[in-house]
């Protein structure tokens, strides 16, 4: 869950954008006023779009509720006013039916991701918000990322929440190495207070708290199932070791010392977790790779990845040494001649 969600907030991440919000806040928490965003667009280093206007796109956020179409249960995301430079600004949208929002209308846009998860964003679909019906005028694909995203025209939906500022603002720079001169005209402009960030490290701070949540439960599972997969290698690793006692009877009486007797069973355990951990691995990718998933409004396929199987490997291996080294200190500390006496 943890490496789906986190390859789905990079999905779409460019070098080239930038995100501004108010100092100290997130992208939803943000106060640029408009006063503010008139500095915006003269910043330097902002690319132009073939009428020569600067890519700068405003953004409004609000919450609003979706019903998932399987269950029915409700689910808040939020919805995003942007401005009307939002398709220069992500050249990645594609609309897959009908149109874009048209400014000053209450018109909605969302994603198919949107649209196959929750009920209400079919074309021609109204919407309540704010005492008003807002029309779902068009279905858009955004490249790999296969979130659920809502937008509307940001003047207008700021105008029915009852907003004078925007959340956030975000822009596309004439080359990643302009970011540097950006950063400083912000930082040296009495007018402006605002935190500027690179895309993937703006996202990566607003999804900090899903991350740790997801890394705790990954983690924490993983350790609950581990514990019990050692205790149980140990019972096995004790019953292969009573069932050897003459074959480490007779190691011992002909000269070899206790290192390699211990050294013997815990490769021997080590040995036995690695097809576990092969077949594990195997399966999680047959049964959950690509699998979606929608925990705390969030939707995300779950990834099995390379790295992950040889992390669920190393976790394997430590679990085999573990469960092993017991049951290999009770063979080296075996006597001799009971060890030959044994059955």
């Amino acid at each position: 869950m943890g490496t789906g969600a986190r390859e789905q907030q990079v999905a779409n991440v460019r070098p080239d954008r930038v995100v501004l919000t108010t100092q100290g806040t997130g992208p939803a928490q943000g106060n640029i006023t408009k006063q503010e965003a008139a500095v915006i667009l003269g910043l330097p280093g902002v690319r132009r779009d073939a009428a020569g206007a600067p890519i700068v796109v405003f953004q409004s956020m609000v919450q609003i509720e979706g019903r998932r179409r399987a269950t029915g249960n409700r689910i808040y995301f939020p919805l995003v006013g942007v401005t009307a430079a939002i398709t220069d600004f992500a050249p990645e949208l594609r609309f897959t039916a009908g149109r874009t929002f048209k400014s000053g209308l209450p018109e909605l846009i969302a994603s198919n991701a949107c649209n196959r998860q929750f009920a209400g964003f079919e074309l021609g679909d109204q919407r309540s918000l704010r005492g008003g019906d807002w029309s779902v005028v068009g279905h858009f694909d955004q490249g790999p990322a296969q979130d659920c995203t809502v937008y509307a025209d940001a003047e207008t939906l700021m105008s029915a929440f009852g907003r004078t500022t925007y959340s956030s603002a975000a822009l596309m720079l004439q080359s990643p190495a302009d970011f540097d001169a950006l950063r400083t005209a912000v930082s040296t402009d009495p007018r402006l207070k605002l935190d500027v960030r690179r895309e993937q490290d703006a996202i990566q701070d607003a999804f900090k708290p899903l991350n740790a949540i997801l890394n705790f439960v990954s983690y924490f599972i993983g350790a609950i199932m581990a514990i019990g997969a050692t205790l149980g290698a140990v019972n096995s690793l004790y019953a292969m070791v009573d069932s050897r006692q003459r074959e480490i009877g007779t190691l011992r009486a002909i000269g070899f010392n206790r290192g390699p007797v211990i050294a013997a069973v815990l490769l021997e355990s080590m040995l036995l977790s690695l097809p576990g951990a092969l077949l594990g691995s195997g399966l999680a990718w047959l049964l959950f790779n690509g699998l979606a998933a929608s925990p705390f409004g969030y939707s995300f396929q779950l990834s099995v990845t390379f790295s992950l199987a040889l992390l669920g490997t190393q976790w394997a291996l430590a679990m085999g040494l573990l469960g092993g080294l017991l049951p290999a200190l009770r063979a080296a500390r075996m006597p001799v001649v009971t060890a030959l006496r044994a059955l």
